[in-house]
């Protein structure tokens, strides 16, 4: 069972995706991830991206916690049926679904309306490879807003993600079989 973890839907209940196309973040990772992201006060108010959304339990995890607005873009369509379906129950406000890949939405104008992200979150597939991450990281270097914080989940085998140039050192925990870099820009 998913569920999301605190906030103002604390312990309502997430559909996750049919199949295995998806790998769902567990709940001990989102709580320790949204806790150390609201003591830096990264979540409140923020604009938040979640890339690779899959169910959408990482971007619905903000909102839920007073992020004012989230964009949760997949690519699998069962996914974001699912992550869309997801939203809708929560009926939260200012959260969005964008059916489409992570590349193509982050070259597209609606990836740079509102003045750039202050939260994103990156967990894509252990399929995707490292020169795939490193171009979405790339890619995500102009629509940043000033001072933000930019998270990637990863398996706990593969290495830190290659960071555009001139990004300050990522700080890495380790779950189980779960690493999460974070970096604040």
């Amino acid at each position: 069972m998913t569920r999301i973890v605190a906030g103002a839907a604390g312990g309502r209940r997430l559909r996750v995706p049919p199949g295995d196309t998806t790998r769902p973040t567990s709940d001990r990772v989102r709580e320790a991830l949204f806790s150390a992201l609201e003591a830096a006060g990264a979540v409140d108010g923020a604009r938040v991206l979640d890339l690779y959304a899959g169910s959408g339990a990482l971007g619905l995890e903000a909102a839920s916690r007073g992020a004012r607005e989230v964009v949760l873009v997949e690519a699998a369509r069962a996914a974001a049926q699912t992550a869309r379906a997801n939203a809708g129950a929560l009926d939260m406000p200012g959260v969005r679904v964008e059916h489409e890949r992570a590349e193509r939405f982050l070259a597209s104008p609606r990836a740079a309306g509102g003045g750039g992200w202050d939260l994103v979150l990156v967990d894509p597939p252990y399929a995707v490879d490292e020169d795939a991450l490193a171009r979405v990281l790339s890619a995500l270097e102009p629509l940043l807003a000033e001072g933000a914080t930019v998270v990637v989940e990863r398996s706990a085998r593969s290495p830190e993600p290659r960071w555009p140039a001139g990004w300050p050192g990522a700080r890495q925990r380790r779950y189980g079989e779960t690493s999460v870099w974070t970096v604040r820009r």
